[in-house]
């Protein structure tokens, strides 16, 4: 069984609802994150609780969810360990997953309807990493992440 981690800012509450009924009804396992509500609520730490769930190993994969799913990617992106995609289509879900292994998918609830959106996770859920060439980049971006994590601890310490 999948472990799904989700959350969403105002905008991508209402989606949000949805896909949580629409996993559960597959027999996933999900964890919400949060928002509760249509009330304006910034999106960085929800995204971040998510992102941290995967990460950690408590979810297989996340959902974030905005208004255009923008912000909710670059927030979730800042996570060691994730590779958020925004996907509002079906073929950057598959492509999401099976050249870059994206752990994170992110959508807008102004952009995807439901029935879109459930085509999105569906399409996200099962496609499988290809490996091979995409192993050496997705290893190459990991390098990166610990460069740059490197430099950042060492100007902090200054």
């Amino acid at each position: 069984m999948k472990r799904i981690a989700i959350g969403s800012d105002h905008a991508g509450f209402d989606l949000k609802q949805h896909l949580v009924g629409y996993l559960t009804n597959k027999g996933l396992s999900v964890s919400d994150h949060g928002t509760n509500s249509t009330q304006s609520v910034d999106y960085p730490a929800i995204c971040a609780d998510v992102a941290r769930a995967v990460r950690d190993g408590k979810a297989d994969m996340g959902i974030v969810l905005g208004g255009s799913g923008q912000g909710e990617q670059i927030a979730a992106n800042k996570i060691n360990g994730v590779r958020a995609a925004l996907c509002n289509d079906l073929y950057l879900a598959e492509m999401a997953r099976s050249h870059n292994n994206a752990n994170v998918l992110s959508m807008g609830g102004r952009v995807v309807t439901f029935e879109l959106a459930e085509q999105i996770v569906d399409k996200f859920i099962s496609t499988e990493f290809e490996g091979g060439r995409h192993e050496r980049r997705v290893a190459q971006l990991h390098e990166i992440e610990l460069v740059e994590n490197k430099i950042f601890q060492n100007e902090r310490s200054k």
